[in-house]
């Protein structure tokens, strides 16, 4: 008889890269929010001088736009990585509820987005 494992290691490393993953996704945040616009990469020549009908730079009207949703999802990341924490601890060991895996694969997709946002 096989010894049985309350957790497969493809849901082990599902809970380390979640918490890696909000750790990660909340340290570029607060990095980002630290240094500002400062560090930027300079837009595109083509984008460089492009300006809004109210006379705002184009690119820096996006760069603002891309930092407040990065706070944002890095607030909901940490939120669910939170509740996550609390389910696992609340759970039998045995048994992982549809709920706790919808939570993983929404921490997942909000540090991609976050990750893809900070790439480009």
């Amino acid at each position: 008889m096989e010894h049985f494992r309350p957790f497969s290691a493809a849901r082990r490393a599902a809970l380390r890269f979640a918490g890696l993953s909000a750790g990660a996704a909340f340290t570029a945040a607060a990095q980002s929010h630290q240094s500002g616009l400062q560090d930027v990469i300079p837009p595109p020549p083509h984008l460089a001088n492009a300006r809004l009908p109210n006379g705002k730079s184009q690119s820096e009207e996006i760069l603002k736009q891309e930092f407040a949703k990065n706070l944002s999802d890095s607030r909901e990341l940490t939120e669910l990585a939170r509740t996550l924490q609390e389910d696992l601890e609340k759970e039998d060991r045995f048994v992982l509820s549809l709920a706790t895996l919808k939570k993983l694969d929404d921490i997942e997709k909000i540090a991609k987005r976050i990750r893809s946002r900070l790439k480009h």
